[in-house]
Order: C-alpha cells, then sequence, then structure tokens
C-alpha cells in the first residue's frame, strides 16, 4: 500500500468517528425541537425534602432560599435544608431566622457529595417522598413543587427539571447559557422524547426519598450528578426531564473561573468513563441501553473541539485532495446545523454574535484542559458570583 492509499485510510477512519459523533448530535437535536409533555395534576400533595448545599456562598443562598420559600405549595409539606459549609457567621443568623433547618458543617475537603450525606445522616430519618437537590443560587417558580408532585404521582421518580441562566449579562455567562441550553436540548429533552433517560446535571434534580437516601452513600467526588446517573441508569431506572419546569441558574461570569468550571466537568467526565467502560460489554449484552448511551456521551470529544477537529481537517483536506475535503466541510455544516437547532429562541440575538467571538479562545483554553484535570474533580468548585 502506497503513501496516499494509506492516507485516503487514515481520512476514513477519522471522518467516520467524526461522523458518528456528529450523527449522535443531530439526531437528538432534531428530537429536541419537539414539543415536551405536562403531567396532568396530583390527587394528594406529597412530602419533599429540599437541599441547598452551601459552600462559601454568602452573597446569594439567603436571597435563593426566601425566592423557594414562596411556593404555592403547602408549607407543611416541604422542608428547606442549607447545609452551610465555610459561611459567615452572619449569612448563617440571617438563615437561622428563616422556616428552614440549618446545618453548619466544615470539611477539611468540602464537596457537594459530603454535604448531601450529611444532611441525609442527619435528616435520614423523616418521611419524606422526594428529595431536591438546588444550588444556592437557584431560584425557582412557585409552582415548582407542585409540577414535581405531579410527575411523581404519574410515575416519573428521577426527575432533572430545565436549567436556564438567570443573568446573560456577560459573554462568557452567554456561552455558558448557550452551552447549557445545547445540553438540554440534546441529552435531556432529545433523549427523553426518544425513549432514553435524560443527563443529570447537579442541580434542579429531584429523586425517590428513600432510594436516594440508600444510594447517596456511594457518590464521593465533586462529579456528583455523574455518579447518581451510573448508579440509576445500573439499576435501570428511568431519568425524567421536564422541560416545563424551570431552575434559574447564575451563569459564570469570567472567563478564568468559566476554564475552571469546564476542567472539572471534564475531569469528572473522564473518571466516569474510567469506571463505567468496564461495564460496556456487559450493558450490550444485558440490553442495558440507556447505560450503553451514557457510556458513549462520555466517549465523545466536547463539542468545541468536535468543531474545531472537524474545521481544522476540512482545511488541511482542501489543500490535500479537494475531493476529500467536500465531506469533511459538509460533515461540519450537519454539526454547526445541529446545534443551532438546539439552541433556543431567546438566546439568539445581538449578544450572541458577540459572544461567538470568544469561542476560538475557548477551543484553546478547552484543548489544554485536557491535561490538567488531575484531582480537580475531588474538590467542591465554587462560582465567583457578580451582580445580577
Amino acid at each position: 500500500m502506497d503513501g496516499w492509499a494509506v492516507i485516503n485510510v487514515l481520512d476514513s477512519i477519522l471522518f467516520i468517528l467524526m461522523a458518528l459523533s456528529v450523527g449522535y448530535l443531530f439526531v437528538f437535536a432534531l428530537a429536541g425541537m419537539f414539543k415536551g409533555y405536562s403531567y396532568p395534576p396530583a390527587s394528594k400533595k406529597y412530602r419533599f425534602a429540599v437541599l441547598f448545599p452551601a459552600y462559601k456562598e454568602d452573597k446569594v443562598i439567603e436571597s435563593a432560599v426566601l425566592s423557594f420559600l414562596q411556593q404555592e405549595y403547602p408549607k407543611e409539606n416541604y422542608d428547606v435544608m442549607v447545609i452551610s459549609d465555610k459561611m459567615e457567621e452572619d449569612t448563617n443568623q440571617r438563615l437561622r431566622q428563616l422556616h428552614i433547618d440549618l446545618l453548619i458543617v466544615n470539611f477539611d475537603n468540602s464537596s457537594k457529595a459530603k454535604a448531601l450525606n450529611f444532611a441525609m445522616d442527619k435528616f435520614g430519618n423523616r418521611e419524606y417522598d422526594m428529595v431536591v437537590i438546588l444550588d444556592a443560587d437557584n431560584t425557582v417558580n412557585s409552582d415548582f413543587l407542585q409540577k414535581i408532585s405531579n410527575a411523581y404521582e404519574s410515575g416519573a421518580n428521577i426527575i432533572q427539571a430545565h436549567r436556564m441562566a438567570k443573568n446573560l449579562n456577560t459573554n462568557t455567562a452567554v456561552l455558558d447559557a448557550v452551552s447549557e441550553e445545547i445540553n438540554n436540548s440534546i441529552f435531556r429533552k432529545g433523549h427523553v422524547k426518544l425513549g432514553l433517560s435524560s443527563a443529570l446535571i447537579g442541580s434542579g434534580m429531584a429523586f425517590e426519598y428513600r432510594w436516594f437516601k440508600e444510594n447517596i452513600k456511594k457518590v464521593s467526588s465533586a462529579g456528583e450528578d455523574k455518579e447518581l446517573e451510573m448508579l440509576l441508569l445500573k439499576q435501570r431506572i428511568y431519568i425524567d426531564y421536564m422541560d416545563d419546569v424551570s431552575v434559574y441558574d447564575e451563569k459564570t461570569q469570567k472567563e478564568n473561573a468559566f476554564h475552571n468550571q469546564r476542567r472539572r466537568w471534564l475531569a469528572a467526565q473522564f473518571s466516569s468513563l474510567w469506571e463505567a467502560l468496564p461495564d460496556l460489554p456487559n450493558a450490550l449484552f444485558t440490553k442495558n441501553i440507556d447505560y450503553c448511551d451514557k457510556i458513549i456521551q462520555w466517549m465523545m470529544l466536547p463539542r468545541v473541539l468536535l468543531i474545531a477537529t472537524i474545521g481544522f481537517f476540512s482545511v488541511v483536506t482542501l489543500f490535500v485532495n479537494w475531493v476529500w475535503s467536500l465531506k469533511w466541510f459538509g460533515l461540519l455544516f450537519i454539526l454547526i446545523l445541529s446545534l443551532c437547532m438546539a439552541i433556543p429562541d431567546y438566546l439568539v440575538n445581538k449578544q450572541l454574535k458577540k459572544a461567538i467571538k470568544k469561542i476560538p479562545m475557548l477551543v484553546i483554553m478547552m484543548f489544554f484542559n485536557l491535561f490538567r484535570t488531575k484531582g480537580i474533580n475531588r474538590k467542591f468548585i465554587h462560582t465567583e458570583h457578580g451582580e445580577c
């Protein structure tokens, strides 16, 4: 086989690998364009434990809790619990004045998993139907618990709500919001529309209480959402997604915080993939489609690197053999089309056009993040909050 033949084979192999990823994104992005499902009203009021792990969240925790206490749901049917880790005494004192349970902890190496385990150890003997996990900067609409209750009565034991941006005040915040909504469309709404489990996202999550009480003990890393996904999918428990239940989340406003956040997510993804990959043969043999799908997700390149890789080969093959480049440019077009389909209309504006200019730098930082993931998924990542 001569040199050109070898290059042609390598080009074909790389193209097939990239095409599989793009095809995956396209199918679920298309499915995500269809309207979501709303559940009928529940016949009774279920009981909820609502947990706010709060690590150095003095700026936002009080307003988040006050917002949640405005629920149009019987107050005797839900308890709000704040796990305060390294917050100021003034903040804790103000929280004590509210109608909540306040747990004060001081872990040597803080993580959300430790905070959640501490709360369940403290309150695990109470009787609830579901537990809700929210971040310290999350706010929700007043009908949040009622809608979760409706879904629970209809058989949804694990629920991921629609997390969306609270703020769009910087270009970085806009990119963060767009990235999250693409994930919502492809890995949550699109998956549920095609009968597969939704991905979890770390907050805006609701779990059947007894399951959570038993299984949170097995979770230890800062990528607790991925660990919970693995446990659920191994047990063949379906994760529902409620597109009409909004959780407003403060988006990262500074570039350094944005890159650190992505670095932590990459580390959690690599760690989860490394742990789950040996399970793939058995998952295939036992037809655990949801678990197989999750492992495939974790094997895929981050989207910005996928765009960069396909764009790179499109240009290179243009100079090597322009005929080869046609398929690469076609693939790049389908990828961009898929991502555009996944972006909701409210984010398509002039501000998005300005934010797109930051993508080249984002690609560079994501590439370097691939080599800077060691140990970071064991730490509680604190989001810097600004004025919203």
